[in-house]
């Protein structure tokens, strides 16, 4: 069942720490099985407000950081679009960690090892806050939108399939 504290803190738990911005942390059993529903699920939280981060690559080799509501399917085009790309595609499982300092599941928009140009999707402003991976399995961050803009820079966009 969820938890609300967490007993060691992420990377980008340290970051927001570091930068003197209140967070509410979860914590939850999870081995990367779950799905971002069954998480948000198992917090009670609104399927909706919980975003998962996902890593593109575009047809030039520069890499784009999506966070969409956890039940949406990113929509390769409209995320091309939204970035200047002529295409984007998912980053294969293998190279996230090197990539990003993260591994499928537990990949956080905040504290990967550099920065990419990151799109959240537009519903995100619909909410005093949003929810997304702590920067481990079983973490999860729940901060406002403004927030996550002050550690970040990101702009929203509609890039989910309808």
């Amino acid at each position: 069942m969820a938890k609300k504290q967490a007993a060691e803190k992420t990377n980008a738990m340290r970051k927001l720490d570091a930068m003197k911005i209140p967070f509410r942390e979860y914590t939850y059993e999870g081995d990367g099985t779950l799905t971002g529903v069954d998480v948000a699920a198992m917090l009670g939280q609104n399927q909706d407000q919980v975003f998962k981060t996902l890593v593109t690559v575009g047809r030039t080799g520069e890499h784009y950081v999506f966070m969409i509501p956890v039940a949406d399917e990113l929509d390769l085009k409209k995320a091309a679009k939204a970035v200047g790309e002529k295409s984007v595609e998912m980053v294969k499982s293998k190279e996230l960690l090197a990539l990003t300092g993260y591994i499928h599941g537990g990949c956080s928009p905040i504290g990967m090892k550099k920065f990419f140009k990151t799109t959240v999707h537009e519903t995100a402003i619909l909410y005093d806050t949003i929810i997304f991976s702590g920067g481990k399995i079983g973490y999860q961050i729940e901060i406002p939108l403004e927030d996550l803009q002050k550690v970040i820079e990101l702009q929203t966009a509609d890039v989910v399939k309808e």
